[in-house]
């Protein structure tokens, strides 16, 4: 299968944010036209700016609750890869309005946009928290329970709509599952911020970081090298049963977040040997959050290819780098 996308102009909504901006490095450097959309509600201009040059990418600043600038930057494209969301379990218990405006009113505009531009696949980002209470390990794609905060309904209704689009109007639609993705870029900053670059970010300031709960639960981290590898994978798969489907994109192994805390300790020790000494702080549980989550990847291994090259270890020693150059000037 072809796992590349080449010589295509491919639209990345939410792409000054942290996925959506390392999608279009990898796009740019293969040749391709790319297109970003996004409104910097949560992503930032710095991480497109080194782009800005490159003559084969073109930003729109707009927002995907309006449908004439979905229609914009959807014009000519090949293929959409959906990122923009308001993201965050615990944003979306404070204000579900708002998740609600972003990932449904906009998803649902990025499709119709889709479907009257022609555009020849969309790829969008679902997530873990699809599975809700579903208390079996691993997450089968097949088997969900009922939603535990308002971002896991959006998401789950983002895989409603695609499927009635995928139905009556013939489009090919791919939802990716993601779980917890790590990597360069991924902000440190606000209440909001997820968790590897939030403990990055207090150890490199000598604080102890919070961990919500006992710190055993568990999540499959994914590393950003392999959902950029899924999507590509997404859009240029071929089959029977490729497209109208929704997959799971993680690695296939989970840690608990003592763990995860254990190893981002030892790893930016070696620069700062004094973080090596720092302990969390355990906080209460936070509502909505799922206590473990693991997923199986045979779907996307069968019907896309999906192979992902990356553990937590070896992405987060390759993270490290990048956190520790970029998190401990600010």
């Amino acid at each position: 299968m072809e796992k590349e996308i080449r010589n295509s102009k491919i639209l990345v909504t939410g792409g000054a944010g942290f996925i959506g901006s390392n999608l279009i490095e990898a796009l740019l450097k293969q040749e391709n036209q790319v297109v970003c959309l996004d409104n910097f509600s949560t992503g930032k201009s710095g991480n497109i700016e080194v782009f800005r040059s490159n003559p084969n990418f073109r930003f729109h600043e707009g927002d995907i609750r309006n449908l004439a600038d979905c229609r914009n930057a959807v014009e000519g494209v090949q293929y959409v890869l959906h990122q923009a969301a308001l993201g965050s379990v615990p944003r979306s218990v404070k204000d579900p309005i708002t998740s609600n405006a972003v990932n449904i009113d906009g998803f649902l505009n990025m499709l119709v946009a889709s479907r009257d531009a022609g555009v020849k696949r969309f790829v969008y980002a679902s997530s873990s928290s699809i599975y809700g209470d579903h208390p079996g390990l691993p997450k089968i794609e097949a088997e969900t329970g009922n939603p535990l905060s308002p971002y896991a309904i959006t998401k789950k209704v983002n895989e409603l709509y695609a499927g009635v689009f995928a139905r009556l109007y013939g489009m090919e639609v791919v939802g990716l599952r993601y779980f917890n993705v790590f990597g360069k870029r991924q902000d440190p900053e606000g209440e909001y911020a997820a968790v590897i670059p939030r403990f990055v970010k207090s150890l490199i300031r000598h604080e102890r970081p919070g961990i919500f709960g006992n710190g055993e639960q568990s999540r499959d981290f994914t590393f950003i090298e392999n959902v950029i590898h899924a999507n590509q994978a997404a859009a240029l798969a071929q089959g029977e049963n490729v497209v109208d489907q929704a997959y799971n994109i993680a690695f296939g192994e989970r840690i608990t977040l003592n763990q995860l805390y254990s190893y981002l300790r030892e790893y930016l020790s070696e620069f700062d040997p004094a973080i090596a000494t720092i302990e969390p702080e355990y906080m209460a549980e936070r509502p909505g959050d799922i206590p473990h989550s693991l997923a199986s990847i045979e779907k996307a291994r069968t019907n896309l290819g999906y192979d992902p090259q990356f553990s937590v270890k070896e992405g987060l020693k390759l993270a490290i780098r990048w956190y520790w150059d970029n998190l401990r000037i600010r």
